[in-house]
């Protein structure tokens, strides 16, 4: 039984108590208490969900949720970065551009609303979040059917039940070329398949671990304007990470699905950071850092970020480059 940081492996649950259980994970819950209190409450429930999950299960856990997909822009490496830039504290969490979120598993927040315009990602947020037993055991037998004719034969499916849907996402997500999420202008998934030995499809704990933290949160179909009709105070924190604007004339490929974000969109959204800083929400943006975005939102507080460009088909364009956070507060 070893405990490392926030990361708790144990391989052996028949005669661990929930004392020691409970030891365990005290330095997590602590750390989390002192980021925010909403985050500590989370952290609770969350302790004793998997507890419960461990014990019935005999899975070794990890207590602390991490994305379960890889997401073209995902945030799983600014975190650090982004952590001195956080509200101190807020009630209700607010995502409407949900990709991997990795802002949200890091904050467990108590209470939260995550949005997305892509249907095949709300459903599978959903159905970790309600059917993560039913979803195991179909990417079980995805993996146990893995080889290249078979991901093609998937690739071109279309499964009518949300879990078959929710499976085929995160099977093709885990064997696809560089992890990535593409849709063609009608929808259909077009990445061929990676190169991986021996790719990890099901991932049991960790799909345990974020439908845990997924239990309580409300998810939807919903484009990023919807946010005006629920965030209207200063306990309401919304963070908002749209497609990014393109640097340069040859980087104007914007959109990984059938709905591109133009010039157009990038402005609406300003606006809708505007209206909610308005009401004195807390609001954090990430976007490119160029002059257009830089001009969008040059009333408020922006952050360079370092960030490294991890899905490009050329590895020796993979390197470091900045981008920006805005912040209303």
């Amino acid at each position: 039984m070893k405990s490392g940081g926030i990361c708790i492996l144990t391989s052996d649950f028949s005669n661990v108590s929930r004392i020691a259980f409970e030891k365990q994970i005290g330095i997590t819950l602590e750390a989390k208490r002192l980021h925010s209190v909403y985050q500590a409450e989370t952290c609770v429930h969350l302790k004793n969900h998997l507890y419960d999950r461990c014990m019935q299960t005999r899975l070794p856990l990890r207590l602390h949720p991490r994305p379960f997909l890889k997401w073209a822009g995902g945030k799983g490496q600014l975190i650090q970065q982004y952590i001195p830039h956080f509200p101190k504290q807020f009630s209700t969490y607010y995502e409407p551009f949900l990709g991997g979120g990795a802002v949200f598993f890091h904050l467990l927040p108590s209470r939260s609303r995550l949005m997305d315009i892509n249907p095949e990602l709300v459903n599978v947020y959903c159905c970790v979040r309600d059917h993560v037993e039913s979803l195991i055991a179909c990417l079980n037998d995805h993996r146990d059917r893995h080889c290249a004719d078979y991901y093609y034969q998937v690739r071109a499916s279309m499964h009518e039940s949300a879990v078959e849907r929710a499976a085929r996402l995160i099977y093709l997500n885990k064997t696809c070329f560089n992890g990535l999420y593409r849709e063609n202008s009608k929808g259909l998934f077009n990445v061929p398949i990676g190169r991986y030995k021996n790719p990890t499809i099901c991932d049991v704990e960790l799909l345990y671990a974020t439908s845990a933290a997924l239990r309580s949160t409300y998810i939807e179909l919903n484009s990023f304007e919807a946010v005006l009709q629920e965030a209207n105070s200063s306990q309401d924190f919304v963070y908002l990470d749209p497609p990014y604007h393109p640097i340069s004339a040859t980087s104007k490929f914007t959109a990984y699905n059938r709905y591109a974000f133009t010039e157009a969109d990038q402005i609406r959204l300003r606006d809708t950071f505007v209206k909610l800083a308005e009401r004195g929400v807390n609001v954090m943006l990430s976007n490119s850092d160029c002059p257009f975005v830089r001009d969008l939102y040059q009333d408020f507080t922006i952050y360079t970020i370092v960030a490294s460009r991890a899905i490009n088909s050329n590895a020796e364009k993979r390197g470091k480059i900045t981008e920006v956070l805005v912040t209303s507060y």
